[in-house]
């Protein structure tokens, strides 16, 4: 039978399978923990870089839709838009308002798929930063039962050698009262 790689050894022993059954998050995770290199990173620098102008545009317009200042300044022009039509002589628009219905509907029909756009991509930042989380949880975990490993096998040896000096200290003991001397004459 070969000998296992290191690889397949460290994979056995954190997950219980071998390097090939690994995911390749759990193949990352192992590599920098047996490289000892560090695994987190900035990931919302990364996603963001990445951005078209487009999606960055996307971005804004979901901001300012999706905040108080928007609901404030369209209430103001939705107000505007009534006193005027009310207090000309010749409005533009009379009551009840169809062109500024048809402005609306308009304005609506194309904010709500550029929010949803921003929206999906929230979407793709988050799985990706939970996907990281988990890489860093995981190498957190590794290290930590790496660490128990140590701590177990330091007491181990710390008992073993305990148990040689107890065990040389007996023998003495038994060797004296063999001679007939006392452990105080000694």
């Amino acid at each position: 039978m070969p000998e296992a790689s290191p690889s397949d050894t460290a994979a056995h022993r954190w997950f219980g399978r071998t390097a090939r059954d690994l995911g390749p998050a759990e193949r990352l995770v192992l590599t920098a923990a047996h490289q000892r290199s560090i695994i987190s990173r900035n990931v919302g620098r990364d996603f963001d870089g990445e951005l078209t102008f487009g999606q960055r545009l996307a971005d804004k317009v979901a901001e300012f839709g999706g905040s108080w200042a928007f609901i404030a300044s369209f209430g103001l022009f939705l107000l505007a838009w009534t006193v005027v039509n009310a207090l000309l002589p010749r409005p533009f628009d009379t009551y009840p308002y169809i062109f500024l219905n048809l402005l609306l509907s308009m304005t609506a029909a194309i904010q709500a798929p550029i929010i949803m756009m921003s929206q999906n991509r929230q979407a793709a930042r988050d799985r990706l930063d939970a996907a990281h989380d988990y890489e860093v949880n995981l190498k957190a975990e590794i290290e930590i039962m790496a660490l128990h490993e140590k701590l177990d096998q330091l007491r181990t040896r710390e008992i073993e050698a305990l148990l040689a000096r107890q065990q040389d200290q007996i023998d003495l003991l038994t060797r004296l009262l063999a001679e007939g001397r006392r452990p105080t004459d000694a």
